[in-house]
């Protein structure tokens, strides 16, 4: 079964547009520069996102969200503690956003 890892951004109000955006760009590149550490080719099955617009107004601070998407448990362990490219990644976002939220399900469990 696929796993979903959904992660929001809250980027600081000093941010440059530039900034966010590049850093943006970063976040989606991420389905070609992580590499599974055996084959070396990229494992990420998609990752999608970008500047919120919902017209709701309960974003609660939330200005980017971004959707990647995972074979398994296993690929999703190794992106969030190993993978370089992505580790690489959060060390540069982290001193650049106010919030960040995760939310991870694996795809038809709602119990």
């Amino acid at each position: 079964m696929g796993i979903t890892h959904i992660v929001q951004f809250q980027f600081k109000s000093d941010v440059s547009p530039d900034v966010v955006k590049d850093n943006c760009q970063r976040m989606l590149a991420l389905e070609r520069t992580c590499l599974h550490p055996e084959t070396q080719k990229p494992y990420l099955k998609s990752v999608t996102g970008g500047k919120d617009n919902s017209i709701e107004g309960i974003q609660n601070g939330i200005t980017h969200a971004f959707v990647v998407e995972f074979e398994n448990d296993a690929d999703r362990e190794y992106y969030c503690h190993k993978d370089p490219s992505h580790l690489a990644f959060v060390k540069g976002v982290v001193e650049l956003v106010q919030k960040v939220q995760v939310v991870d399900f694996t795809h038809g469990v709602v119990v």
